[in-house]
Order: C-alpha cells, then sequence, then structure tokens
C-alpha cells in the first residue's frame, strides 16, 4: 500500500493534478485497477499537501448479472461517497448499434457519461484508473491500427465540458497494482463485458510481453520513451 500512495503521489505532484479543496470523482468499474485507484486516492486524502475529497462514481453500463454489492460495502468500508449512475451503453453497442468493434464507441459513450454525472455531482475532475501499461498499449494500438503517433496524457481536458481527466496510475505498473489488491485484500468485481479479453488490446498486451521476453526491459523503455514524448508535446 505504502508503493501505492507514493506512486500516486508522485504523480499528482509532478502532473500538478490536484487543485485545492475539489471533489475529485474517482471512476469506478469494480476491476483491479479503478479498485485499487480508489484506495489509493482515499488514503492519500487523509495527508495530500493539497487538501480534496474523494467521490466515488460508478456507471451502470446496462450488462446483466452486474452485482455492485461489494463496491457498496468497500466505500463504506473507506468512508467515501458513491455514485452509480444507470445507462444503456450496453444496450446502444451491442444491441442498437450491433458494434462488430465496440470498445472505441463503449470508451466515448463512457466518457460523456462520467462527464455527465462528474459535473451533476459538482465536479470537474475525474480520476481514470489508467496505468504505465495501458500508456505503451494505447501508444501501440495508435501506431498499428491507426498509423498515427498518441496515446492518452497524464492529465487531459474531456471536450469543451470543463471536466479533467486525471491518472493517479500513470507511474505505476500493472504487476504492482495485482500485488496490491492481493496483499490488501481489495474486492474486485469480474467485468460482464462480452468482450473483455478479446480485444485489441489483449493482442498489443501479448506483443508487449513477447518483445520483453526478446528484449528485457523493452516494456520499460517504452514506458520512458512515450513518458518524454508526452513531455515535449
Amino acid at each position: 500500500m505504502r508503493k501505492l500512495l507514493s506512486k500516486i503521489r508522485r504523480a499528482c505532484d509532478e502532473y500538478g493534478m490536484i487543485e485545492e479543496n475539489e471533489t475529485i470523482c474517482v471512476a469506478v468499474s469494480g476491476g483491479k485497477d479503478s479498485m485499487a485507484m480508489l484506495a489509493g486516492m482515499r488514503s492519500f486524502s487523509n495527508f495530500s499537501p493539497i487538501p480534496f475529497k474523494v467521490h466515488a462514481l460508478c456507471l451502470d453500463t446496462g450488462f446483466e448479472n452486474m452485482d455492485f454489492g461489494a463496491l457498496e460495502e468497500f466505500c463504506r468500508e473507506i468512508d467515501v461517497p458513491l455514485t452509480i449512475k444507470k445507462t444503456e451503453i450496453a444496450k446502444i453497442v451491442f444491441e442498437t448499434r450491433k458494434e462488430k468493434s465496440p470498445c472505441s464507441l463503449c470508451a466515448k459513450m463512457r466518457r460523456g457519461a462520467l462527464t455527465d454525472a462528474a459535473k451533476e455531482l459538482g465536479s470537474h475532475t475525474i480520476a481514470l484508473g489508467h496505468h504505465a501499461d495501458d500508456l505503451i498499449e494505447t501508444f501501440l494500438l495508435s501506431l498499428l491500427y491507426e498509423g498515427r503517433i498518441g496515446t492518452f496524457k497524464p492529465v487531459t481536458y474531456m471536450d469543451r465540458s470543463g471536466v479533467k481527466a486525471i491518472r493517479p496510475l500513470i507511474n505505476l505498473r500493472e504487476s504492482e497494482i495485482i500485488y496490491i489488491v492481493n496483499k490488501n485484500n481489495i474486492p474486485v468485481i469480474k467485468s460482464a463485458c462480452p468482450v473483455d479479453g478479446i480485444t485489441k488490446r489483449e493482442d498489443v498486451k501479448e506483443l508487449v510481453k513477447t518483445l520483453s521476453k526478446q528484449f528485457p526491459e523493452s516494456d520499460e523503455r517504452m514506458i520512458h520513451a512515450v513518458k518524454t514524448y508526452l513531455k515535449g508535446l
């Protein structure tokens, strides 16, 4: 847990993620990344030199058999208010639009729903659970499938809404998050998405693993290179 807090604090300091006395909506899907982020941001709020509050924000995308009971209980345990916003994203993506590659539309709709929900709560900051591995995977996805160089920034502004997205886990590797979640018994909700685990992102994740075996520490070098690229923008 100490490593989680240390790297969250470093990210917040390095990229100026937090504003004084603001309420940060932590976007929580129930997965390991967002749950670790929620735990870390709640703990960090206790001693951050810049005071802020945490509000957990979860989208109910409409998939069947989703049970948010563990999330609700966890939020009660760590004393964080929770808002679950119902949407019809799953129905629109998989039934109405019948998208063959649904991830892009789903992500766009989730961003819009999160932005609207945060503004309704009076917040202009959303914390997203992207970590260092996501950074290079997104870079490779853009390069290989779109023919462009790009990835997300540690701090970005979402459209013209006045809401910014921060990524406090940007300095953490996925393996570190898995260890932290298991070590601290942080609950995780299994995804109900029918394409979970069979996306292009999963293919790129496997590519990074293969490259790391053939070229040791190539993943760390890619993370460093992408962060250096982003600082130059």
